[in-house]
């Protein structure tokens, strides 16, 4: 790791710990923050990973949508706006524990030369965010038992986020996906 890397990440750390203690304006009003920094931090993280979530999937719906995929554009495009919904989600329990989120910025510079790269992707992506939910929970179940009980959702969508995907990888097997009209006809059937 770099200098430059150390220093982010210290950064980092450093405004995750901020977020986890309120300064009041009013010092006769007090404003209780019962959520450890590492809490904070499994939750800002999630965060983060939600937005790149929802940027990969923009991207892939604008992709689909200028090489003539219309229907895998609007799946993409619905993927995108249900991240989106996710990362509110995770800001809004943040502000009711008393905790100014912290929004990291995300790489949103994905690449494709497919539709079969856009599943992969996905996959990749909502498999890696299952991981990370799971890890967090238990992080969460020690520390924060109601978070662990927020996480219970995020869980549910990522273990059916997997399975979708997998479905979709596992049709993809069905094709020639080097053969344009069956990649055409799998995106009617499968986005349609």
């Amino acid at each position: 790791m770099n200098d430059l890397q150390k220093f982010s990440e210290s950064y980092k750390a450093k405004k995750v710990n901020e977020a986890a203690e309120v300064t009041n304006s009013n010092p006769d009003v007090k404003i209780p923050v019962k959520l450890s920094g590492a809490v904070v931090k499994e939750l800002t993280d999630r965060l983060a990973d939600e937005y790149a979530a929802h940027y990969y999937y923009t991207n892939a719906s604008n992709w689909c949508a200028g090489v003539g995929y219309m229907k895998a554009a609007k799946f993409f495009e619905g993927e995108a706006a249900a991240e989106l919904e996710h990362a509110k989600g995770i800001q809004k329990y943040l502000v009711g524990w008393n905790v100014f989120p912290t929004i990291n910025p995300v790489n949103t510079s994905a690449k494709f030369d497919s539709i079969l790269d856009c599943i992969n992707g996905a996959y990749e992506i909502e498999y890696d965010l299952f991981e990370k939910y799971n890890a967090s929970s238990k992080i969460a179940f020690d520390a924060h038992l109601a978070t662990f009980d927020f996480f219970q959702e995020y869980r549910k969508l990522q273990t059916e986020s997997v399975a979708e995907f997998s479905d979709l990888l596992n049709a993809l097997q069905l094709i020639d996906v080097t053969n344009r009209l069956d990649v055409l006809h799998f995106e009617d059937y499968y986005f349609g």
